[in-house]
């Protein structure tokens, strides 16, 4: 009895014997079929390239091909700042529309193309823009602060910076806004104090006398005979030398020019430039040289086409050596433009 018990055992442990449902799951230890014995033939294993080619055959050159196609992938749904995309970002990409995303409608607002403005006719007319105040108390209050002197040689010239009471600037960037644009116009490597004939330095006022007063006023103020006058009919700002006051009109302060094409930030560094230029006795030039930069002391606030500067100075009288000679030249802020800004 013990003897059967034995020989049913061994039987249900041989891998090639049948199993019964009392035997447990066995795995082959010769799980190719090989059998065992003297026939059966010892395999050799290639090793190196050739090796690997006979292992794995086309699969090895799949996988250089996949590495590629992934990064590709990656690139083409990556962002700009090579953040992932998100997954409307890729949809896009693809050309898919979001089923669940409202059908496109027709944009509430579009842009519009910009026109370079036509500089060889009347160009002294205000551009559209942001409303401002026409007229203003007609006293003037100084912004606080004071600088270090600018420039390292000639005349030095000291200013304040002034506005007109009754304006209000909070829209236009605030007190300080106009101050700092000065302040940085001036002290600009293209600017006047550059050429090193000129310094100049912000004094606050208040216990001495400034020798330029840079001032931000209202049309009517600017208008006014003590000041600019209006003898040519287009908005404009000044240098009176009786007051030691740089004028700038705040109408051209907010809307520009003309020729500047909407570059409003340029204009107002031109007119800072141009205004103080008169202060440090240049008078009004003409264009050059057709094509090129205008001279900063050209009245660009009218225009850049000397045919139509000298025109608007022959009707009211005014001696300006602007020859109508077809010249035009391309707006310009700068007394020493070729100079790089700091």
């Amino acid at each position: 009895m013990l003897g059967a018990v034995t020989k049913r055992a061994q039987d249900r442990h041989r891998a090639s014997a049948r199993r019964t449902s009392a035997q447990p799951l066995a795995a082959s230890w010769r799980p190719d079929g090989d059998e065992p014995g003297p026939a059966r033939r010892r395999r050799t294993r290639k090793r190196g390239l050739r090796g690997l080619l006979a292992t794995y055959s086309w699969r090895i050159y799949a996988v250089p091909v996949l590495v590629a196609v992934t990064v590709l992938v990656f690139i083409d749904t990556a962002n700009d700042d090579g953040t992932p995309a998100r997954a409307d970002q890729i949809s896009a990409v693809r050309g898919e529309q979001d089923p669940e995303a409202p059908a496109p409608a027709d944009p509430k607002a579009t842009e519009q193309p910009a026109v370079p403005p036509n500089l060889n006719i009347p160009t002294a007319e205000l551009p559209k823009g942001a409303p401002y105040p026409k007229a203003g108390e007609g006293e003037f209050d100084i912004v606080p602060g004071r600088g270090e002197r600018v420039g390292t040689g000639g005349e030095l010239f000291t200013y304040t910076i002034e506005i007109e009471r009754g304006i209000d600037l909070a829209p236009y960037g605030g007190k300080d806004s106009f101050a700092s644009l000065v302040d940085t116009t001036l002290a600009d490597p293209r600017g006047w104090a550059a050429t090193g004939q000129v310094s100049v330095q912000r004094i606050d006022g208040e216990a001495e006398e400034p020798d330029v007063r840079m001032t931000l006023a209202t049309p009517e103020t600017i208008h006014q005979p003590d000041y600019c006058g209006y003898s040519i009919k287009y908005e404009s700002s000044c240098w009176r030398s009786s007051e030691s006051r740089v004028m700038i009109n705040l109408a051209r302060w907010v809307r520009g020019a003309v020729a500047f094409g909407g570059d409003i930030g340029t204009y107002r560094q031109y007119a800072i430039n141009h205004e103080i230029g008169h202060a440090f006795d240049n008078g009004h030039v003409g264009c050059a040289k057709n094509g090129a930069l205008a001279p900063v002391m050209m009245q660009q606030t009218f225009g850049v086409a000397n045919d139509y500067v000298a025109r608007l100075n022959d009707q009211v009288g005014n001696a300006d050596p602007v020859q109508a000679d077809g010249k035009t030249c391309r707006y310009n802020a700068w007394p020493n433009p070729q100079a790089r800004p700091a």
